[in-house]
């Protein structure tokens, strides 16, 4: 039986972690808690993260393992005691998820890896005969990288229809905004033109993302990318205008918070904001 999840309990999780372990990357997780709301309570078929024939997830930008967790957590399938190890000593919960984590099944954290090992689970499935599904959840940034596009195509000329990208459109990367760095504004066209099925959604609309993740096709059919549009630091305002309250001599950019740890007050005005109180 699905489990629904809580996105303002992941977001609760994702903070105070990040506080706890004084560690950023705090953006990168906040605005992808719905696409894991969507894909944890709603898509994956996964009656137990032992069973073989469990619909896999890539976790390709891998520097949001913190709400991978946060999700794993509310699934059951690790517990409060662990959780409170993330970035501790001999932890398995660093800031990129590892494979030896009940519930993780990929290692990443080096960008435009993931999809390869995507569509090679997907392509596996199929010659085992499994009715498994994968999905990989990639960044607008990760676009930048070649390795991606290889995938793309070896993934469309195989027919992997049982893959499904979804792909997180924050619009900024740890050296900027991505129209600046390597301008990706045409993203659906250049799937489409790499022979994908594409859907454009609200990356913060739970149904949106089940309605287009249920999209899925036959497991000859083109492979299909939900294209998701999403807030950078989703939930904290200053997290998504950018503003690093406690560091007055940076500039204002969403850069800020791909990297930065909270302060102690900037902590407890964004606990403040998730809970309604400013």
């Amino acid at each position: 039986m699905a489990i629904s999840l809580n996105p303002t309990a992941l977001r609760r999780t994702i903070l105070d972690q990040s506080r706890r372990a004084n560690v950023g990357h705090i953006g990168s997780c906040l605005c992808v808690v719905e696409i894991l709301t969507a894909l944890y309570g709603h898509v994956l078929r996964v009656s137990s993260p032992d069973d073989p024939d469990r619909d896999r997830f890539v976790l390709s930008k891998g520097h949001a393992a913190l709400a991978l967790y946060a999700a794993l957590v509310q699934k059951g399938w690790i517990s409060e005691a662990q959780l409170n190890t993330f970035c501790g000593e001999n932890s398995l919960l660093g800031i990129h998820p590892e494979a030896a984590l009940r519930g993780v099944d990929f290692s990443t954290g080096s960008l435009g890896h993931g999809l390869s090992m995507a569509a090679g689970a997907a392509l596996a499935a199929r010659l085992q005969g499994s009715d498994r599904h994968v999905y990989c959840l990639i960044s607008d940034a990760e676009c930048n990288e070649g390795s991606v596009w290889e995938a793309a195509m070896f993934a469309a000329h195989h027919r992997l229809g049982h893959l499904t990208v979804v792909l997180d459109w924050n619009g900024q990367q740890a050296l900027g905004r991505t129209v600046d760095v390597l301008d990706s504004s045409n993203l659906r066209q250049r799937w489409e033109a790499f022979g994908w099925r594409t859907a454009d959604v609200d990356g913060h609309s739970v149904d949106d993302l089940v309605r287009a993740l249920t999209m899925a096709g036959t497991v000859d059919a083109a492979p299909l990318i939900v294209l998701a549009r999403t807030v950078f630091g989703k939930g904290v305002s200053y997290m998504e205008a950018g503003v690093p309250l406690s560091r007055p001599h940076l500039p204002v950019q969403a850069v800020n918070w791909h990297y930065l740890p909270m302060s102690a007050d900037e902590y407890a005005l964004a606990i403040g904001e998730l809970e309604g109180k400013s």
